[in-house]
């Protein structure tokens, strides 16, 4: 399967809700790899490697709201070169 690679932009109350961390749970239960970090401006950047689909069902995810306390306003993609990460961490 090809891969492919995605950065989104998760705008809303996203940060001190467990967001990047229950971002790391779905992305490694799909199997892609990556990252969470949370920006100054507020909002959230996810990096996502791997399986189409998979990554899809990320975003996906993402735009539903995330984890039961975030408040999800927004979510911005851009596609990415395809990167080699180890596993997917949060970053700080």
């Amino acid at each position: 399967m090809a891969k492919t690679s995605i950065a989104a932009y998760v705008y809303g109350r996203v940060q001190g809700v467990g967001f990047r961390f229950h971002t790391q749970q779905q992305a490694i239960d799909l199997g892609l790899c990556g990252y969470a970090k949370n920006l100054d401006d507020g909002s959230v950047e996810v990096i996502a490697c791997g399986e189409q689909q998979r990554v899809e069902q990320l975003v996906d995810w993402l735009q539903q709201g995330g984890p039961k306390y975030a408040r999800v306003e927004r979510v911005l993609t851009e596609p990415r070169p395809v990167a080699d990460y180890q596993g997917f961490t949060i970053r700080y």
